[in-house]
């Protein structure tokens, strides 16, 4: 069972979606609110377990921001999905940097959103339309500045391959390829886009358009 929460300023729009989780498979909806504080306060109230996928809306009403809320929500436990209309690119591409999984559009089909958390829920990258378009119109967020040598090894490190079968493909010493990974986490970092796992390095390998789809059988090494 995916235990989800939703977080959103527009009641008709959580209840659309309650609807919805009710009616999927191995879905439910353990908190609904309008405020990303409202359902930590919860948490602590109720001794509950972080939900496995909050699904949050780009922008909510309480002043708080992009970067504020997925944060949270990240730290606490949680996947999160940014629902939102995705007009903003830069508060999406905000959003992505501060760790949200993916972003689905609220003009999406529902059975799009439920798709989305499952993907999410299963810990598989959330690669669809919304998040290309968010990175394409927005350079600044594709811009780690590698080099051939570290796109090379991120490819393949990214694609499930053991960083010594990397350096082997192509001819280089383990300490290079090594090397070359450490360099790529520092620069993600530097642009805001931290990848301190295996499953990140793919995401950003995905979302910079140096792999295009994710690895069958991905397993996280650091």
């Amino acid at each position: 069972m995916t235990r989800i929460t939703l977080i959103d300023d527009h009641e008709s729009v959580r209840l659309g979606l309650e609807a919805a989780c009710a009616r999927a498979e191995a879905k439910e909806v353990v908190f609904s609110g309008s405020t990303v504080t409202s359902y930590l306060d919860w948490r602590i109230f109720s001794k509950a377990a972080p939900a496995d996928v909050v699904v949050l809306d780009l922008t909510l009403g309480d002043g708080t921001t992009v970067t504020e809320n997925v944060s949270a929500l990240v730290a606490d436990g949680s996947s999160v999905i940014i629902h939102s209309v995705a007009d903003r690119p830069a508060a999406v591409r905000e959003a992505l940097a501060a760790g949200a999984a993916g972003v689905v559009s609220k003009s999406s089909r529902i059975d799009d959103v439920m798709a989305a958390i499952g993907t999410v829920a299963r810990g598989e990258p959330l690669n669809n339309v919304e998040w290309a378009s968010a990175v394409e119109s927005d350079r600044a967020f594709a811009d780690a500045q590698l080099s051939a040598r570290e796109r090379d090894v991120l490819r393949l490190y990214a694609a499930g391959l053991p960083l010594k079968v990397v350096a082997d493909r192509l001819g280089v010493a383990y300490s290079t390829a090594k090397e070359n990974i450490t360099r790529v986490r520092v620069k993600y970092v530097e642009v805001g886009r931290p990848a301190p796992t295996k499953v990140d390095l793919l995401r950003r390998a995905m979302e910079d358009g140096i792999l295009s789809q994710p690895a069958p059988d991905q397993r996280e090494e650091n």
